[in-house]
């Protein structure tokens, strides 16, 4: 939907709150485009067994309109961080900023301001199962006071947004799960947030409708200049949508930058291992043939070229792969393209007399790391 008709159907840019002197002083000492602010965030619970550190030392900011992702593995953290920003959670250490302003500081009238410019969306959908669509979405306008005709307007524009505007009536029992999701995004938006936190709102759905989700998620954002914040266990959540990422490892940040820099060069284990099922690596019926040394019998050597997408975000060359050699065969792989930037990894099987060569040429300036020997493949083999 264009912003034109957006405004047509009703659905506005988020407004911005008028400024005090001190919201004014606090925004202008934010960094440039920074929209919510971790501080050396810290969060401890009690437990039966001890103390429980969830959160340790994270320090990172989210700029406005991005689409912010945070991953990690089941209990890193990822849902306790993100329930800071709306005070669902309080850190125990550090302090979490929205706008410039403390919301651990925040009196019950700033928090119930804050959590109307903050939307949320869940996992289970969290619908009202006694209540139709159109009372669901509807649901925090009339706990706001909003009047009857204002809530009808609001919640049949969010409706057609959506792509439910045939649904208004009907009882979520008789909604998929995809249609459930896109309930939870328009109750979300009901308020008209600028920012919105998403937990693991598409890991109950299948592949397909996981698309469509994420499809909407990026068109209402890029509409409605939304602030994004999305935790999920999934890389290819955070590939398909994020700008910039977030990884957590047992509490702790480990990881942090744009999509297509982390996908191309993982620098942290977690990070390696949370992208290990993206990966392509060695077919398990080529890995049985490989060998660690051809000890001078005949054979070809198995390599990997890797493309991070710094080099030649736009592709790969051919004359690159030319340089293999005739008889050099490209036997698997592949390349995504991540925020205009080409990355992957192919396998090459070459004649192992000829590697010397080829190695000389990608580690003399012409993509030295790109290339890794694998294996051999005995010619008898």
């Amino acid at each position: 939907m264009s912003f034109a008709a957006l405004i047509r159907a009703g659905i506005r840019l988020p407004a911005r709150r008028p400024q005090t002197l001190q919201t004014a002083q606090a925004e202008a000492a934010l960094p440039d485009g920074a929209h919510v602010s971790f501080r050396a965030v810290g969060k401890r619970y009690a437990a039966a067994a001890g103390e429980v550190q969830a959160l340790r030392d994270v320090t990172f900011e989210v700029r406005r309109g991005e689409i912010f992702g945070i991953i990690g593995r089941s209990g890193a953290g990822k849902s306790t961080l993100l329930r800071t920003i709306n005070a669902l959670e309080l850190p125990t250490e550090g302090a979490v900023s929205v706008n410039g302003a403390d919301v651990g500081a925040l009196d019950e009238d700033a928090l119930v301001a804050l959590r109307c410019r903050v939307g949320m969306i869940f996992q289970h959908f969290n619908l009202l199962s006694a209540k139709t669509v159109r009372e669901n979405v509807g649901l925090p306008l009339r706990v706001a006071g909003a009047s009857p005709r204002r809530i009808r307007e609001r919640v049949d524009a969010l409706l057609d947004l959506v792509g439910l505007a045939d649904k208004a009536d009907v009882y979520p029992a008789k909604l998929s799960g995809g249609q459930k999701q896109r309930v939870g995004i328009a109750r979300a938006l009901v308020h008209e947030p600028e920012i919105l936190l998403c937990d693991e709102a598409t890991s109950a759905l299948d592949p397909e409708t996981t698309q469509s989700i994420l499809a909407l998620l990026r068109e209402v954002s890029a509409a409605m200049g939304l602030t994004v914040v999305l935790i999920t266990h999934d890389m290819a959540v955070i590939r398909e949508i994020c700008d910039r990422v977030l990884v957590l490892d047992q509490g702790r940040a480990v990881e942090l930058g744009e999509v297509w820099r982390v996908f191309g060069h993982p620098r942290a284990e977690a990070t390696r291992a949370l992208l290990r099922p993206l990966l392509h690596g060695v077919p398990p019926d080529l890995a049985a043939q490989l060998v660690d040394d051809l000890r001078g019998a005949p054979g070809k050597a198995v390599v990997s070229l890797h493309f991070s997408g710094a080099e030649r975000p736009q592709g790969v060359s051919l004359q690159a792969l030319a340089r293999f050699g005739p008889d050099a065969t490209l036997i698997h792989g592949g390349l995504d393209r991540i925020r205009g930037h080409a990355q992957g990894e192919l396998l090459v099987a070459l004649p192992a007399q000829g590697l010397p060569r080829v190695r000389a040429h990608f580690e003399d300036g012409h993509g030295a790391g790109q290339i890794k020997v694998i294996g051999y493949v005995p010619a008898s083999a």
